[in-house]
Parts: structure tokens; sequence; C-alpha cells
């Protein structure tokens, strides 16, 4: 399944009879050396296969798993997006924490310090700039297993997981115009370049294989035969 496929069955309200299926079919293959998705280690805590990259369009699986150590951010959780982000869970429990960020003005009392990310292969540079800001938050919302949600490019947030240390979703990301990626860091913090560490081998199929039972959990065991989203044999 590709973007849009993916994203019409997300609009049908007929996710959660599909994408568990493809997603644990991506996760056997993965976890049999079949795939050639290369797993990484994302600063924000979690696993991430890329399944698609096709000009503004991206579709990931994200996993939240204790089978693989999480990279530490270099700056922090808060950041925002150059493009619009679209959710399916497939299990656990996602919150989305948004935030409020303020300018401090001259003369104020800035917190953090705006970092613009660009990102070019498996490097992100992050370059600190002048803009020194505060932020307070605006409110959350919890999304648990089988449900979607939508986050607009440009908003910031952090992202957590509740309810334990397991969690995955099929992540949809459509890149818009005139937007670029930031971050939240400490004022002292200099811009600096981060190498995504790729994920071993070994803990990639370990995680791939726990996430693809935690599916099955959830959503019931693979069918007898293949079906396409519109139901046919394959």
């Amino acid at each position: 399944m590709r973007y849009e496929e993916i994203r019409g069955e997300i609009a049908a309200g007929t996710a959660a009879g599909t994408l568990p299926g493809w997603a644990r079919r991506v996760l056997a293959d993965v976890a049999a050396g079949r795939s050639r998705i290369a797993a990484v280690r994302h600063p924000l805590g979690f696993l991430c296969l890329p399944v698609e990259r096709s000009g503004e369009f991206g579709v990931c699986l994200h996993l939240w798993s204790p089978e693989v150590r999480p990279a530490p951010p270099t700056t922090s959780e808060l950041h925002c997006h150059s493009w619009e982000l679209l959710s399916f869970v497939l299990y656990g429990t996602v919150r989305n924490v948004r935030v409020r960020v303020d300018d401090a003005g001259p003369g104020g009392d800035p917190t953090h310090r705006v970092f613009e990310v660009v990102s070019r292969d498996d490097v992100d540079e992050l370059r600190a700039t002048g803009r020194g800001v505060r932020y307070t938050s605006c409110g959350s919302a919890a999304h648990r297993t089988g449900e979607s949600y939508a986050l607009p490019a440009g908003i910031f947030h952090s992202t957590l997981i509740e309810g334990g240390r397991d969690a995955a979703t099929v992540a949809l990301g459509r890149r818009t115009p005139g937007g670029g990626d930031l971050s939240l860091g400490p004022l002292g913090t200099p811009g600096h370049r981060v190498r995504r560490s790729r994920c071993d081998p070994g803990d990639t199929a370990r995680a791939a294989l726990r996430a693809a039972r935690l599916i099955t959990a959830e959503h019931g065991p693979a069918p007898s035969h293949r079906q396409s989203a519109t139901g046919e044999s394959r």
C-alpha cells in the first residue's frame, strides 16, 4: 500500500480492517531480512521504518519498543514539522502535547532557542537561530489503538507514550511549501550536526517481531489469504 491508498483507507474509516494486516506483512519482511528498509533510531525516541519516499509524500512505520535503545535528542522533544502528519495507531496510546511558542522580544526572558533542522541523507544539521522564545502548554490529546490523528505543519508539540513502552503508528507525511522543521533547545546550545543512527539488524528484527505479535494481539490473526483494500483475493 502506498500513501494515497493508506490515506484513503483512513478517510473512509476502513483503516482498522486493512492497515494492521499490511503493517504485519511489512514487519514480517523486515524481520526475515526480505526487505531493504533500513531502520533508523529516530532522535524523538522511536524506531522509524521508511516504507515510501516519493516526492512530497512519505509513509513510515513508527515503533516505540523496549527492544531498541532510543537515540536521545540533542535539543529537546519539542518540535514542529514542515509537513502535514496523518497517523493511524496500530497499538498503544500516543499522546500529543501541543505548545504555544512566543518570541521573548527585546529585553525579554527567553527559556529556549529555536533551531532549524536541515536533513540530508542520514545527517541532521541543527542550526541555532537568533530567535529566543518561551512556551506554554495549550492542550493534549490521547490517541488509542485503531484511532487516527492529524497534526498540521508548523505546530510545536511533543509526543508521549502512555501505559507502557510499546506503541506503533502508520505515519503519513505530506510536505507543505514554505515551512521548516524546527526544534526548541537550551539557550546555550550551539548549532551542531547529528548523524542518524541505523538500528542494529538483530534489534530491528526483534522489534519487528514484537510489533507483529502486538498487532495480532490487538487486531486478531492474519487471514488465511491476502486481500486488497477492495476485498479481492491475491
